[in-house]
């Protein structure tokens, strides 16, 4: 799997001379996402401030939490989220994971976990709401993300992708996607990557359009999120 995965990437990188390719949607699909999320910042300023405060006065820890996540061209960045977990989650979820054998089992076929030790109480229900996402905004105004695209991963997960990964780092990572208006956590791992691959192969402005529609009530469902 590692191997198929890292000639699919070698094939994407060795393609052109500059290693580069211009991603998915174009300056069309860069426009869109820079109005769609400083428009979104400033209508929902006050909603955002209280998350903060509510995060930062829960357990005195940071409001912001940044993961390294794998995007466009295969650049790293810090994805950003209202932080929904504890300070020490790392060292809470191996203890967790080695007490746990079938957590362990679920972590290794999803990285997800549907009862993890280490989401806070406010975690929770931002998570449920989606609302732990918001800071990704500031993600997409600096080119690092977009509105809609595959939900960004980390590294280890790419290999999951094989020769799809190739589909992956066509594009930007998105705040919103295919997979997550089409089951989020209930469906499979390969499922998801099957969404994302299809999603960069008919990528159009309308199906963009048409996914933020489907958004809204699936987060208002709360649909897979946890």
């Amino acid at each position: 799997m590692k191997s198929a995965t890292r000639s699919a990437t070698s094939a994407f990188f060795s393609a052109t001379e500059s290693d580069v390719f211009p991603p998915t949607g174009g300056v069309l699909k860069r426009v869109f996402d820079v109005s769609a999320a400083m428009t979104a910042l400033v209508f929902i300023s006050p909603l955002f401030l209280m998350l903060m405060l509510l995060v930062k006065l829960s357990d005195r820890g940071p409001a912001f939490y940044g993961h390294r996540r794998i995007g466009h061209n295969g650049k790293s960045f810090r994805c950003l989220k209202f932080r929904t977990m504890v300070v020490d989650g790392d060292k809470v979820l191996h203890a967790h994971l080695q007490a746990n054998p079938r957590a362990m089992e679920e972590w290794r076929a999803t990285r997800k976990l549907q009862n993890d030790p280490r989401v806070t109480l406010v975690g929770a229900v931002l998570r449920k709401l989606s609302l732990d996402e918001l800071p990704q905004l500031v993600n997409i105004i600096r080119g690092e993300m977009s509105v809609v695209g595959p939900r960004p991963v980390v590294e280890d997960e790419l290999e999951r992708y094989e020769t799809s990964a190739i589909y992956y780092l066509q594009s930007r990572p998105g705040l919103t996607g295919l997979w997550q208006v089409s089951g989020r956590n209930d469906v499979s791992y390969e499922s998801r990557v099957a969404f994302d691959t299809h999603y960069v192969k008919n990528w159009s402005l309308s199906s963009d359009m048409m996914i933020i529609a489907k958004t809204i009530p699936a987060v208002c469902l709360s649909r897979g999120s946890y």
